[in-house]
């Protein structure tokens, strides 16, 4: 029989068994070292909405992979309450306040809308509890009013820099923004405006749209749009109401050429999730989104979230990842990142001590971690899936923008980026200096509304230009009808400058000239009445003799003036033929004449004392020499003196006064005769204020400003006059005040100038000029185009373009010229304009005198070192100047002999002793006949007989000197 055996376990069995048993005890045993806190976090979100789903997903994926990535070392784990807000604001507060009092939440994930996130940031910052939204853009929910608003996402103001860079970019001048009647839609328009006018643009207009407005009301809007002349549309706007827009906007034929439309990142950023008919409708938009950078992460996150949203939603068709999911699930991470750097065992909230008489926002409490967690989330930094992920001031920091242009049923595609620092740009790379730049070249191939390539100019409407309807003076403004084909023909030269003006802009303006008339023809009133229409909106401009005035200046925008500016007025010529006998005096002043008179008298002083002692014509009588004196002085203006003046220093006195003479008769000369030309040609009235007192008529040009200008200085309107044609202005000013017309014609520079180019020689422009702004063209109030009409005026007005017009219009008008000099009064010369002569012929006179008197004083130097009185010695002094000085002469003396034969000695000793000649010594003595010159000693030596030859007509020349 078999005896059983007994089985035992193996070593290796219980050895397995025991590891197994050990490694539970030790997981056992860390589990319950490691206590996981878990933190309540609130998420409030539109779930009826794509966006909302979208961004619910991202938050539940991050919470995964945060969980999941930091499992081995995390202490915390959060929590998702999500409550639906339905896009209602009071659903959002509500909402927060359960979350907060019910849940006790430690921060709050959104709300979705800005106007949800203005009502939760209030609880929160009562409470204490961090508010982190990552789609609330909207500029006026900031930390700085509520610290406990922390926002993810970009705020709205940082793209209109983006959207004005490509306004600048194709040289658009207007735009008009179309935003939804909300927070996140009206609190971008301040910035975008800002940024539009900082690019030289303008925003004529804002349209605003309910978010409920009903298709028959957008379609209303948009045609009072269409008749705008602006053609570039900036949307800001949810996507449920831009949908209707684009939609209701192709209806009524806005998607077609020449429109241009610019989205926010709001819809830009949501195209991909839209339904392909809105799609259709949007061909040719332009769109800014921010820039997200490729990467691996974020490549295989979005399979990921494709996959979970399908499966979670079965009611969405299409759907795309937006940037507001990537900073949802950002904030996910940056949140449960702070939150394991805070002290977070046990959050509780304090209640207040007597919460019987606290309100409901104060009886829940204010938690204790919450300013601990807010600065710790400020202070996060991470690479997350939308790229750097840093805040600042509470806010994610402004970074670059897609630009993108609709195309195709994909929804979009990217034609350049737009960054802070490089501007517009095709591609990120920086290569060498950054420039920031707006050229429209660096963006990619365009496919504008009503798939076209052409770059739209941004308006369609042609400008309505007034101009004025004149009977005179038609070399400006004159319309003319083409009796053919009935069509109105604009000249003249204002129109020719604008014509210029518009040919040298940098873009093309379309418009057409709509003359100011009524139905008879006949002008539809005057320049301010004119000028009154584009303040009404029935003109877009006026062009034409338009005066810049500050009363027109109210109403609208003047461009920089294109013509000469000034009143003046316009007065008869009065031939005066009646002589004035002491109209010689007039030339100089009386202070003038009597200088002179004094100089003369000083002059022929101080050349008599210098000439009295050695010169015999300048001694004799008293009274012979006091007619010396004056007749020598004043004999010189005539430079006809004929006595010889021997002392060197009076030949210098009287060389400068002969000068200073000189130059005194000229300009009398000068003086007079044009005085006797103005006495022939002289205004019947000088003045404005002499008409007033004689109660003359005025004369002014009809629908001119002057009128008023006129009555200003005081003139009773019964004594205005209006004229339209030069013609008109010649019968007027010919009959004058006393036989129905005018005495003068008051109006502006450049019509005096036509005026007078026509009656030079009957009229003349007198009186001061009354300065004036000049021609100007005339825009509405704020108008983008009037600075830019005038930088184009200023190449005109300094190019040869100018001249062009100007000739061809007024010609060279020499006539009037010629009138303006005639205006131009003489007036008598002062002492003034002489000085200077004077002091130089006073100086001249004084140091020939002074000269002299120390020469004659020194030569006599023992009289004044003599004993005797004063009286003695002044009396000896003037005996000594009366005495007649014999000084050193030369001189010669001709003789003309009958024969040169008997030219000998005895004819040089006659010529010795001619008692006209100084006596003295022969010093020199020569024969001249014909070319040859004999001296003393071959004169001596000719035979005493006639030679054979008979020499005739021969000079003898004897120089001898006298000593006295």
């Amino acid at each position: 029989m078999k005896i059983p055996t007994k089985s035992y376990p193996t070593f290796h069995s219980l050895l397995t068994i025991a590891l197994i048993l050990f490694v539970l005890a030790v997981n056992k045993g860390t589990t319950d070292a490691k206590a996981i806190s878990k933190i309540d976090v609130g998420v409030i979100l539109d779930l009826g909405t794509v966006a909302g789903k979208m961004m619910e997903t991202c938050i539940s994926m991050a919470l995964t992979d945060y969980h999941h990535s930091t499992q081995n070392y995390t202490s915390t784990q959060l929590v998702l309450h999500t409550r639906d807000s339905h896009g209602d604001i009071l659903d959002a507060a509500s909402s927060a306040i359960d979350l907060i009092k019910n849940v006790q939440v430690q921060a709050i994930l959104g709300p979705q809308t800005s106007s949800e996130a203005e009502f939760v940031a209030d609880i929160g910052n009562k409470t204490k509890v961090p508010i982190i939204s990552f789609s609330a853009t909207s500029p006026s929910i900031s930390s700085t009013k509520t610290p406990y608003f922390i926002r993810t996402a970009l705020n709205d103001s940082t793209q209109v820099k983006a959207i004005a860079a490509i306004v600048k970019a194709f040289g658009w001048r207007q735009i008009v923004p179309i935003y939804e009647d909300t927070d996140y839609g009206k609190d971008i328009i301040p910035y975008l405006t800002d940024a539009i006018q900082d690019v030289d643009a303008h925003v004529p207009y804002r349209s605003i749209l309910s978010p409920s407005s009903t298709v028959v009301q957008i379609q209303n809007e948009l045609n009072r749009l269409k008749t705008m002349q602006t053609r570039v549309f900036v949307v800001h706007m949810t996507l449920s109401l831009g949908s209707r827009l684009f939609s209701t906007a192709k209806e009524v034929g806005m998607m077609t050429k020449g429109y241009v439309w610019i989205i926010t990142d709001g819809l830009t950023d949501l195209l991909s999730s839209m339904d392909a008919s809105i799609v259709d409708s949007m061909q040719g938009v332009l769109g800014v989104k921010p820039y997200v950078p490729k990467s691996k992460s974020l490549d295989n996150f979005r399979k990921k979230w494709k996959r979970k949203i399908f499966q979670e939603n079965h009611d969405i068709d299409e759907a795309d990842l937006s940037v507001w999911g990537l900073w949802a699930f950002d904030s996910v991470w940056s949140l449960a990142t702070a939150i394991e750097k805070v002290n977070t065992i046990s959050p509780r909230f304090n209640k207040p001590n007597d919460s019987r008489n606290s309100t409901d926002l104060e009886a829940l409490g204010v938690s204790q971690i919450g300013p601990e967690l807010v600065e710790s989330i400020l202070q996060t930094k991470l690479n997350g899936l939308s790229g750097k992920f840093w805040l600042k001031d509470g806010q994610l920091q402004s970074s670059t923008f897609n630009i993108v242009n609709v195309i195709g049923s994909k929804g979009r595609r990217n034609i350049g980026f737009w960054s802070p620092t490089l501007g517009i740009s095709r591609e990120l790379k920086v290569t060498g200096k950054k420039i920031y730049k707006t050229y429209k070249g660096d963006l990619g191939a365009i496919i504008w509304p009503g798939e076209t390539t052409k770059e739209p100019k941004g308006w369609e409407k042609k400008l309505k230009i007034g101009v004025p309807m004149k009977k005179g003076f038609t070399e400006f403004v004159k319309i003319t009808e083409d009796p053919l084909t009935n069509a109105t023909n604009v000249t003249g030269f204002c129109i020719d400058v604008f014509k210029a003006v518009i040919a040298a802009m940098p873009y093309a303006i379309p418009y057409e000239f709509v003359p100011f008339v009524k139905n008879n023809d006949q002008s539809a009133g005057n320049y301010n009445t004119l000028v009154h229409q584009i303040y009404i909106q029935e003109y877009d401009a006026v062009v034409g003799d338009v005066t810049i005035v500050e009363k027109r200046s109210l109403q609208v925008d003047f461009t920089l003036a294109f013509s000469e500016s000034g009143v003046s007025m316009v007065v008869p010529i009065k031939n005066n033929h009646r002589k004035n006998e002491w109209i010689f005096l007039k030339p100089l002043t009386r202070d003038l004449w009597l200088t002179i008179g004094a100089f003369f008298i000083l002059t022929g002083f101080v050349v008599w004392v210098l000439e009295h002692r050695v010169n015999e014509e300048f001694r004799g009588k008293v009274t012979e020499q006091v007619g010396m004196i004056l007749y020598f002085s004043f004999s010189t203006l005539v430079f006809a003196h004929k006595e010889r003046v021997i002392s060197n220093l009076a030949r210098f006195v009287v060389i400068i006064w002969i000068f200073v003479v000189l130059i005194l008769t000229s300009s009398y000369t000068a003086s007079l005769t044009s005085m006797l030309t103005i006495q022939r040609q002289q205004p019947t009235v000088t003045d404005i204020k002499a008409l007033i007192r004689n109660g003359d008529f005025i004369g002014y040009q009809q629908d001119s400003f002057v009128f008023d200008l006129i009555q200003s200085m005081g003139i009773h309107p019964s004594k205005l006059i209006g004229y339209a044609t030069e013609e008109e202005y010649h019968v007027a000013l010919e009959k004058g005040s006393r036989n129905g017309g005018v005495s003068a014609i008051v109006d502006e520079i450049p019509y005096i100038k036509i005026f007078l180019a026509k009656y030079c020689r009957k009229y003349m422009m007198v009186g001061p000029t009354h300065r004036t702004g000049g021609f100007g063209f005339a825009f509405p109030k704020g108008s983008p185009l009037a600075p830019d009409i005038s930088r184009s005026i200023l190449k005109v007005t300094q190019g040869e373009k100018m001249n062009t017009i100007d000739e061809a219009w007024f010609g060279k008008q020499v006539c009037s010229e010629q009138d303006e000099e005639s205006n131009i009064f003489s007036e008598s010369l002062t002492l003034e304009d002489f000085k200077g002569l004077f002091f130089i012929a006073g100086a001249a006179s004084s140091v020939a005198f002074l000269i002299f008197l120390s020469i004659f004083l020194f030569e006599h130097r023992n009289i004044l070192t003599s004993e005797g009185s004063i009286s003695q010695k002044l009396s000896s002094l003037a005996k000594q100047f009366n005495n007649e000085k014999h000084i050193s002469t030369r001189g010669s003396k001709k003789i003309y002999p009958s024969s040169c034969r008997t030219t000998t000695k005895e004819h040089i000793d006659d010529a010795g002793y001619d008692a006209s000649f100084p006596q003295g010594p022969i010093t020199n003595v020569s024969l001249r006949q014909e070319d040859t010159v004999l001296s003393l000693e071959e004169i001596m030596s000719f035979p005493q007989t006639e030679p054979s030859m008979p020499i005739q007509d021969c000079t003898l020349f004897i120089e001898m000197t006298s000593l006295n």
